[in-house]
Order: C-alpha cells, then structure tokens, then sequence
C-alpha cells in the first residue's frame, strides 16, 4: 500500500497538500500520515489545528513512499527548521521527496536540488538558502519532477499531486483522469 508522510510546520499553507493527500487516501486508497518537527500540533496558515501522528525523526522510511514538505512563511524565516538529514535519509533511501512552494527551500537547504532539476515560487527564490542548484532552475509554473526528487510553486498543486503519483508509480490512466478533473478549471471556456 502507498503511504505517503507530509511534513508540517506552524503556519504551513493549508492548500498546497491537501489535493495530494486526499487522492492518495481516497482515490488510490493509500494511506498518509503527518508529521512535525516535534510531534505537536500545529496549526495552519488559515487556522485549522492539526494534531500530527508524529515527529519526523520517527519515520519509518521503509514504510515509506514519499515525504512531502509542505509550505508555510516559516521556510524563509529564521525559525525555519533544520530537516536536511531527515531529507537526506530519505532520498538515500530511494524514497520520494517533494517540496512545494516554501517548502522547496528545505530542499534546496539540504543540498537535494544542486544537481537536479527543479523550481520554486519564483526565479531568485532559493538563492538566499545558498544552496548550489541555481543553474537546473526551471521558470514554470508546473511541477518539476526529476528522478525521485518533485519541486512545485504553490499555485501548482495538481501538477505536484500528479508529479508525486507518478514518482511512486501510481500514473496511468487514473491519475490522468484525476488530474484532468481538476485542472479543468484552467481550460479555456467554450
């Protein structure tokens, strides 16, 4: 079974995952868990409370098919945390990592996109994590997905929902449809 673990932080932009984990859970019947630095509750950018299943540090990579890092101002604060090992386990570990919106930046931190493919909000907004990826930057407003590594800005949830799927071999026509369904919104009016 497919399980996929999202990251929280305070303040983390209630949107961005939420598409993501709920196909995962209801339409290819996956499991997804939550975590936080500590294992406390959190609450998001629009206020709602999340009591989270645990801390990140006890993740069970084997049982593991993503670890997503959600967004949230945090990310460009000075309070932002520190998850390049975590990160890095599980990239090692052949996992998927995905970051959205300021999530990415905890990618860039932990030296997951130097050498990959990716994007972010904007061109320039990863450079004050000093990480040195800025040439496989991509400017788009899609999801990037290189190997087993998913970036996205976080206006792009439904093509990071589809990038992660498809990283963790759910794509297919399934995903396809879904992804249609809920893009549909973007198509020129007839």
């Amino acid at each position: 079974m497919t399980t996929l673990v999202t990251f929280l932080t305070n303040g983390f932009a209630d949107w961005e995952t939420a598409l993501i984990n709920a196909a995962t859970r209801e339409f290819f019947k996956g499991t997804t868990r939550f975590v936080t630095l500590d294992g406390q509750p959190v609450v998001s950018s629009g206020g709602m409370r999340v009591v989270p299943d645990g801390a990140l540090a006890d993740v069970d990579f084997a049982a593991t098919d993503a670890l997503l890092v959600c967004g949230g101002t945090i990310w460009s604060s000075p309070d932002a945390p520190d998850i390049a090992k975590p990160l890095q386990k599980a990239r090692d570990k052949g996992i998927v990592v995905a970051g959205i919106c300021e999530g990415v930046s905890a990618l860039a931190k932990s030296g997951l996109l130097d050498t990959v493919a990716h994007t972010g909000n904007q061109p320039g907004c990863l450079d004050p994590t000093g990480y040195a990826g800025k040439a496989h930057y991509r400017n788009q407003p899609q999801a990037v997905r290189d190997g087993k590594i998913v970036t996205a800005p976080g206006t792009a949830p439904v093509t990071f929902m589809a990038e992660v799927l498809n990283a963790i071999g759910l794509g297919g026509d399934n995903l396809n449809f879904y992804v249609r369904m809920y893009a549909s919104e973007h198509n020129a009016a007839a």
